[in-house]
């Protein structure tokens, strides 16, 4: 019996191996033509896909899968052109089914797309400087009315090296002046924050959850989960859906309602891409975006994630108050009424109102 069996598992072996050895020679017949395509492409430009076939099989036709979706067939192996103009930026995967002599196989190569054009540089200037909590670990920044909404984490606190509590709080912006404030408990680390039809929702980091609230009140409506397994940074809003990013170059659009994916964008310049890509804020139908680590702002197409302009405010840091739990800039935050934009950084001591040439 025992004899048997281990016959039987042999055989099965062999089989096994026999159907991947035949797999991998069909795969091996193949691939996709790199000599004609390049590694990077711009959104204006487009490619001709080809198989390399040396072994001469006769090809009945190619199907052409962009990232799990057909972009097109070829009959035979002629050139299947294609344009990356309605493609979002970042890397994508190409795979090629071929049908040859009543057989398939599929190959796969993959490129980027990157923005069309270098972002232009920007210049500011400082129109006024209001005093900011030096113990506000700030996250999330945005006016709502004539109201400053801030977010916290509980980074460190004024030189104490102790870590702070987490916090929602409405601010007097012109004398810093905190009037009204929620805590988080100590095991919940607060991100950023954005103001829709009255609510404020807030990210926490590496807690997969996040809250809403009254706007008027502070009062929670209720808790959510992140719609898959991730770190929250950064909150804005259009005024319709939900703009989040998670510390990487995707910046995800959420329903506002189910807290739901819809759709994403791949932060890039004309070079590569943008990661940590922090603080958010909505201003004149663009993504004004913080980048962790960096003393600059990222002003993204919603559209495309194209990175269109930067500005640079390191010189702002040596203009706050020195102290050992000074932190990097974040927090941008658009007043309608004076059309300015006010920034500040974690534990920075000032908020600085400011204008863009």
């Amino acid at each position: 019996m025992l004899y048997i069996k281990s016959l039987t598992i042999i055989s099965l072996s062999i089989l096994i191996g026999s159907c991947e050895g035949d797999k991998n020679e069909k795969n091996n017949l193949f691939s996709i033509d790199t000599s004609v395509l390049k590694q990077v492409y711009q959104p204006n430009e487009s490619a001709d896909f080809v198989i390399k076939n040396e072994k001469a099989k006769k090809i009945d036709s190619v199907n052409y899968i962009l990232n799990n979706k057909s972009i097109g067939t070829s009959l035979g192996n002629n050139k299947l052109h294609y344009s990356f103009e309605n493609e979002k930026l970042g890397w994508h995967l190409i795979k090629a089914k071929v049908y040859f002599e009543n057989e398939t196989t599929e190959i796969q190569t993959n490129f980027t797309v990157v923005a069309q054009d270098a972002p232009k540089l920007l210049t500011y200037k400082i129109i006024n400087t209001y005093p900011h909590d030096i113990k506000a670990y700030t996250q999330g920044f945005e006016f709502y009315r004539d109201t400053l909404i801030e977010g916290t984490g509980n980074g460190a606190g004024s030189g104490t090296g102790k870590r702070g509590i987490s916090s929602l709080r409405k601010t007097n912006y012109k004398t810093g002046e905190v009037y009204k404030k929620v805590e988080l408990g100590m095991q919940y680390f607060g991100e950023g924050i954005t103001i829709l039809n009255n609510k404020v929702y807030q990210l926490t980091y590496q807690n997969n959850e996040g809250y809403v609230y009254n706007a008027d009140t502070f009062e929670k409506i209720k808790t959510f989960k992140y719609f898959k397994n991730m770190e929250g940074w950064g909150f804005t809003n259009d005024g319709k859906n939900l703009y989040m990013s998670n510390g990487t170059e995707k910046i995800y659009i959420l329903d506002p309602e189910t807290l739901e994916e819809i759709d994403y964008i791949n932060i890039y310049t004309n070079a590569n891409k943008i990661e940590a890509v922090n603080e958010l804020e909505w201003i004149d139908g663009k993504i004004w975006a913080n980048v962790y680590g960096r003393d600059a702002i990222a002003i993204i197409n919603p559209k495309n994630g194209a990175v269109e302009n930067i500005i640079n405010l390191s010189d702002l840091k040596n203009k706050v108050t020195k102290h050992p739990d000074l932190d990097v800039l974040n927090g941008i935050a658009y007043n309608p009424k004076t059309k300015t934009v006010f920034v500040t950084g974690k534990n920075w001591d000032k908020v600085f109102e400011i204008t863009i040439d």
